[in-house]
């Protein structure tokens, strides 16, 4: 089988390539050369988790948009600011760029919160998607599990969940209970022991689901599933005060 090469096609995509790249470069160019007129706060966030605001985001700079107004976009550390910006807890990401214009945009995406942390001997908590550990906002109160018990004390040491098997396995749980329309409408709270062992406090109901350690999470659950759709409506929801998912192959009700 013989290829055949055509010179000019290869030509034409040669020079098409060259074109956008000179584009692109004399683009960027021209936008370090424009004076910054203003600052432009963009903030994407998950289900309006109003975290921060605008002037939040402003205070993160630890810049004066005074001094930033018609200075030089080359002149502006822009990979300085993005590295403050970051340091907070709440933000997931951050970007700082100039359009043609002469507006520095500056877009922030905010973590998404999935778990609360509550305790007694302390402020609350809260844990995001991606594991992070976070500060509670007065701004800010997100409808989210209750995470409570001894354990919590491990997890506020951490600065990610995932820094750890065990608190990977947890954060796994945490998101299976929220992204499952079911579990997230059911489960109100999650009390961990010192030793890991979690304890589901349902939102209908007066029973406690003993869960164990968040191994085999998806059996457990669909266990559990079963028990709900099938049991509770036939015995009724409030004759089980003790729920037992621990054991293999088997749901022990009390």
């Amino acid at each position: 089988m013989k290829l055949k090469f055509n010179f000019k096609r290869e030509l034409k995509i040669g020079a098409a390539i060259l074109v956008v790249v000179v584009f692109i470069a004399f683009t960027e160019r021209k936008q370090e050369l424009v004076s910054i007129r203003d600052v432009s706060v963009k903030i994407s966030n998950f289900e309006n988790n109003h975290f921060l605001d605008e002037s939040d985001v402003m205070s993160l700079m630890q810049v004066s948009v005074n001094n930033i107004r018609g200075a030089k976009a080359s002149d502006v550390n822009l990979k300085a600011i993005e590295k403050k910006i970051r340091k907070d807890p709440f933000i997931r990401e951050a970007e700082l760029y100039t359009d043609l214009k002469g507006n520095l945009i500056v877009g922030v995406e905010l973590r998404r919160p999935v778990a609360r942390i509550i305790r007694n001997d302390g402020p609350d908590g809260y844990i995001a998607e991606d594991g992070t550990v976070m500060p509670v906002s007065d701004k800010f109160t997100a409808r989210v599990v209750l995470i409570s018990g001894p354990y919590i004390r491990k997890i506020l040491q951490q600065r990610n969940l995932n820094q750890t098997d065990e608190g990977a396995k947890l954060l796994a749980l945490i998101n299976e209970i929220r992204e499952d329309e079911f579990w997230h409408a059911q489960i109100a709270q999650m009390d961990i022991d010192s030793k890991g062992r979690i304890t589901l406090l349902p939102q209908i109901g007066d029973e406690r689901i003993e869960f164990g350690t968040p191994n085999n999470q998806e059996v457990k659950l669909k266990k559990l599933k079963i028990f709900y759709k099938e049991v509770l409506p036939k015995t009724g929801w409030n004759k089980f005060r003790r729920v037992n998912l621990e054991y293999e192959g088997q749901i022990v009700a009390e």
